[in-house]
């Protein structure tokens, strides 16, 4: 049995796959710099759901800019939840727990749901680069 650490996931949450944009980082690259190992990109339904409703009814700005968070959402393994865990944040920690993956988020309420809960908090940090809260 090879004692090979597994591939680590991260579940991204709608609002990182707006920082390409808003604050010109390149996530992928980023996220692959900082765990230093190849990982999986999740998105799950709820998140999905929300960045293309996004893409088709926001206001033209949002269009485009959804629009481009959906074609980023298409790089990620996309894992389809129930939705009738209430909001997408509950259905993030649900993910996150039950996948034991980590969460990109900018999200500060979700951030501190996540964090007592002990799951790996990734965040941007002094809008210029990604941070880790948590070991992975």
């Amino acid at each position: 049995m090879k004692d090979e650490k597994k591939t680590p996931r991260v579940i991204l949450d709608s609002n990182a796959l707006f920082v390409p944009l808003q604050f010109k980082i390149d996530i992928f690259k980023e996220l692959d710099t900082m765990l230093d190992r190849n990982f999986e990109p999740i998105i799950i339904s709820p998140v999905k759901n929300e960045i293309t409703k996004f893409a088709e009814t926001g206001s033209p700005k949002m269009r485009k800019n959804a629009s481009y968070a959906v074609k980023l959402a298409e790089k990620c393994t996309l894992i389809e939840v129930d939705e009738e865990q209430g909001s997408a944040d509950d259905a993030i920690v649900k993910a996150a727990h039950d996948l034991h993956a980590a969460v990109f988020t900018n999200d500060a309420k979700l951030r501190k749901r996540l964090r007592n809960i002990n799951v790996p908090v990734i965040y941007v940090r002094q809008k210029s680069r990604l941070e880790i809260d948590g070991r992975l």
